[in-house]
């Protein structure tokens, strides 16, 4: 019997709630698969914070990179500084421990979720793969005379040769281990921001290994464009972190919202964490309201990468059923459906399969 090791943050707002109901369907779909998991909880959020004023300190660090996945319910509480929680545990993992892709499949569930007109679950599944340790999120930059009529603002874009080339080979892997269409778009913006070129040439250069991929291209602004008016065309799309960001939170309301969309940080070989990319909703804290479908297929994706991929699809197989049910009218807080309600939907349709 496998065993797996994952360590936990269930975070702030709705986090705790959401990430309870989807270790309750980890649980019942290890029984159903015969396999075990074991979960320590950490603190680490912005309660933790306020408390004592500690943030993730390095033994934290330290200690998770031992496990075989970190999973995250949600950060952020508008009590703290704009940022800072966010910045240590989010920003804190993906950059200390190297997960340099974040892998968004956008992927349609239910057709009644999707705002676009005649369009369904066979037109809307592709995969974004985003570079996730460089660009404007590598943090150089800052503020000078702040305050002052003379201020100035910098931030940097970042792109070095070995991290453009290592998300553009995943990328193509991925690419070619999804076996669809064989397409795999680079999005960027190497027309207007020049420092670019140097992802339209490692595609390319990489792209000379994978023979059997088509190599395709668009520019950000297009690629919005086209995800919305042709989002069949898609397959895989490899881009840059800042454009990654923006196009996946486009790609969620495609596939029906953000309570639907989950996303996994990736270091292929080490441990990788997995969330929800919705926030945490301070507002609806303790009220059993919201949906927890994202954190529950954030534990389809971390099973996935965790080589149970039976127990994965049969999680993703559960979730379509109940969201296609005529009750389910909605995924956000107004759908009636109370948080635990939903995780007991999703278990029973797992058990009845």
């Amino acid at each position: 019997m496998s065993k797996h090791r994952v360590a936990v943050f269930a975070g702030d707002g709705i986090g705790p709630a959401v990430t309870a109901e989807a270790m309750k369907v980890l649980d019942a779909v290890a029984a159903l698969h015969s396999f075990e998991v074991e979960c320590k909880e950490y603190p680490h959020g912005s309660e933790h914070y306020l408390e004592t004023g500690e943030l993730v300190p390095d033994e934290v660090f330290d200690e998770i990179r031992g496990f075989d996945a970190i999973y995250l319910g949600a950060i952020g509480d508008p009590r703290c500084e704009v940022g800072l929680v966010e910045r240590a545990v989010i920003a804190g993992i993906r950059f200390k421990l190297d997960l340099f892709v974040n892998l968004r499949p956008i992927r349609l569930l239910s057709e009644k979720f999707c705002p676009l007109k005649g369009k369904g679950p066979d037109d809307i599944d592709f995969v974004v793969v985003r570079e996730n340790t460089e660009d404007a999120y590598a943090g150089i930059g800052g503020i000078l005379k702040k305050g002052t009529p003379w201020e100035v603002a910098v931030q940097s874009m970042v792109y070095t040769r070995h991290g453009v080339e290592r998300v553009v080979r995943f990328a193509y892997q991925l690419c070619r281990k999804r076996n669809k269409k064989k397409r795999l778009m680079l999005v960027d913006k190497a027309n207007a921001i020049r420092a670019q070129e140097i992802w339209t040439r490692v595609f390319k250069e990489v792209g000379e290994e994978f023979p059997d991929i088509e190599q395709d291209h668009s520019y950000v602004d297009a690629a919005c464009m086209w995800m919305v008016k042709n989002p069949e065309s898609f397959d895989t799309v490899v881009t840059t972190n800042l454009f990654g960001d923006i196009i996946t939170d486009l790609g969620a309301v495609l596939q029906g919202g953000m309570g639907v969309a989950a996303s996994g940080n990736i270091h292929p070989g080490k441990v990788s964490m997995f969330e929800s990319i919705h926030g945490s909703a301070p507002k609806y804290k303790g009220l059993n309201k919201a949906c927890p479908i994202a954190a529950i297929v954030a534990v389809q994706m971390m099973l996935d990468h965790l080589g149970e991929e039976s127990a994965a699809a049969r999680i993703e197989a559960s979730v379509a059923s109940v969201l296609n049910r005529d009750s389910v009218t909605s995924v956000d807080a107004s759908s009636g459906i109370a948080t635990d309600e939903w995780g007991a939907m999703i278990v029973e349709e797992m058990r009845s399969r």
